[in-house]
Parts: C-alpha cells; sequence; structure tokens
C-alpha cells in the first residue's frame, strides 16, 4: 500500500489560505465511504503538512485535545520519526496558513497558547504524549512526522502508552499488514471521565480510556480462527486510569506491576458503540452501516 495521503492543487484555490479548520469536506478520503463518525460534536481539522492532508481529528477547543483521529493505514516502513512537535495555526488565527506549525525555541504566541495545547503543558505532568493517530501505521517518513501534532495527542500515562495500548497498535498493525487487501480506515478517539474531570495544569483534559477501531471491507478470507472477529471490523478500549472501575474494562490482575490497570479490552465493532452511546448519552457512529 502507498501512503494514501492527499496532496493539495494550491493553484486551484483563490486565496493562499484553505480552511483546514471546521470542515472536514476537503480529507473526507480518510472515512470509510466519506462518512465521518456520527454523534460527537467538535472541531473538525483536516490534517495538512507540508501542504498535504494526512489525516482528519475531531477536536475540543474547551479540552484542548481531540476527540477522535481518523486516518486510512499503511504498512510502515523505516524508522520512527525524531518528535518534532507541532501545532495548528488556524485554531489560533483563521486566516493562517493551515500547514501544521513546529513549536519554534522561545514564547510561544498566545493565541496559539488559548487555542490548543502546547508543549509546556505536557512538561512535568506526569503524562506522555499519546498518539490517537500512531506513527507505526504509517509508511512514508513524511506520513509519519505528520502524526506529531499536539492536536493529535492526549494527556497519556506512561505505562498505558508504553504497555497495553502500544502492544494494541503493534497487533493491529500486524493484523492488517497481514491480512487487510485493500484500504483500511481506522479511527481512534477517547472517552472522558463521567464527572470529576481530571486535567494537566488546569488547561488539557485527560481521557479515562482511549478506544480505537478499524474498518477492513476487502480481507483475506483465509484468516486463522483466531481472527475471524478481527474482520471487516475490529474494536477495542484501553484503560487510562489504574483507578478506574472495571464494568469497561476488567484488570488483569496478573500483568506486570507497572502495567496493572491500564489494560486493554478488545470487543466487537457493536460492543464498543455500545459503551460510547452510554458514557457520551448519544448514540455514536463509527463507520458507515457498520463498514457492511
Amino acid at each position: 500500500m502507498s501512503c494514501l495521503c492527499t496532496s493539495l492543487l494550491i493553484l486551484a484555490f483563490t486565496t493562499s489560505s484553505v480552511a483546514d479548520v471546521g470542515d472536514f469536506t476537503p480529507c473526507l478520503q480518510f472515512f470509510y465511504r466519506s462518512w465521518p463518525p456520527k454523534g460527537l460534536a467538535g472541531t473538525p481539522i483536516c490534517q495538512r503538512y507540508n501542504n498535504t492532508y494526512h489525516f482528519a481529528t475531531l477536536y475540543s477547543r474547551p479540552r484542548r485535545s481531540p476527540w477522535l483521529s481518523a486516518y486510512l493505514y499503511t504498512v510502515p516502513t523505516g524508522k520512527r520519526p525524531k518528535a518534532s512537535w507541532k501545532y495548528e495555526p488556524q485554531l489560533a488565527y483563521p486566516a493562517a496558513d493551515g500547514n501544521m506549525m513546529p513549536f519554534l525555541p522561545g514564547p510561544v504566541d498566545q493565541n496559539v497558547v488559548e487555542s490548543q495545547a502546547v508543549e509546556l503543558d505536557y512538561i512535568n505532568s506526569t503524562y506522555s504524549r499519546g498518539h490517537l493517530n500512531p506513527s507505526l501505521h504509517h509508511q512514508t517518513y513524511q506520513c509519519r512526522s505528520s502524526t506529531f501534532t499536539l492536536t493529535n495527542v492526549v494527556p497519556q500515562k506512561k505505562w498505558s502508552n508504553d504497555g497495553p495500548w502500544e502492544n494494541l497498535e503493534q497487533t493491529v498493525n500486524k493484523t492488517l499488514a497481514a491480512y487487510c487487501l485493500g484500504e483500511a480506515y481506522i479511527v481512534t478517539g477517547i472517552i472522558p471521565y463521567q464527572k470529576d474531570e481530571h486535567w494537566i495544569k488546569n488547561r488539557v483534559a485527560v481521557p479515562e480510556y482511549l478506544w480505537s477501531a478499524y474498518c477492513c471491507p476487502k480481507y483475506n478470507h483465509t484468516i486463522p480462527n483466531r481472527l475471524k472477529d478481527a474482520f471487516p471490523t475490529f474494536a477495542a478500549i484501553g484503560r487510562n486510569d489504574p483507578n478506574s472501575t472495571e464494568e469497561i474494562v476488567p484488570i488483569d490482575k496478573t500483568a506486570k506491576k507497572q502495567f496493572r490497570g491500564y489494560d486493554v479490552r478488545q470487543m466487537s465493532l457493536n460492543s464498543l458503540e455500545m459503551y460510547l452511546k452510554d458514557r457520551f448519552n448519544t448514540v455514536v457512529i463509527v463507520f458507515n452501516e457498520q463498514c457492511a
């Protein structure tokens, strides 16, 4: 598979600034059947890097973090890029260039600070920067580099990010690389606390859970029995708080101590949507017609 990123024909636009915030229209190709998930409200971002669309994000301005990111999986090659963190100019200045921009040394523009998370939010916070769209799931260096924007990350505990959740990302990578024959659409999002929201530095909301689901309509039907339930759809929810209750994701008491309480539970797409409906108090549909 190729990277499946979409280059912009800048000359087709009458102005030099393309509106990449507020409308998914320029990046509908990252959703199955060009159909964004239904039921969640937020600010759409078509994530553009070096004049190329790479994925889509539904962003929460009040939380200064994303509700979800949607992307096309491609078999990764090469090493993980060095983290060069970026921000979204159009969240701060609607008429700004739509390309994500790197944080430069020195003070950050106050409008940027007010409109979104910045690097200082995560420093000495006890939380890592948890990608919703991980660089692991992309082929080219540019596609992988584009995932390092703070509008694509949430505060995630290290032992989730470097433990069970990373294992899930690796499992999805191996499964899709081996058995998905066409395009694979992935949506990864978060579930907030029901009450008593957690924040880092009173600015960036911390999720209680992360979730992910993929849709691979065309796949190898000679898959092993252990993967029969992994196609055409697959879903999972991961804990981001070891003190959360266990009705959504139980705790494996035999797990290594540092990973205990950060379990990931694999499940059907229907089950995921049931939990999302319960937490968001509205029907949430991840893929058009359940990726039928």
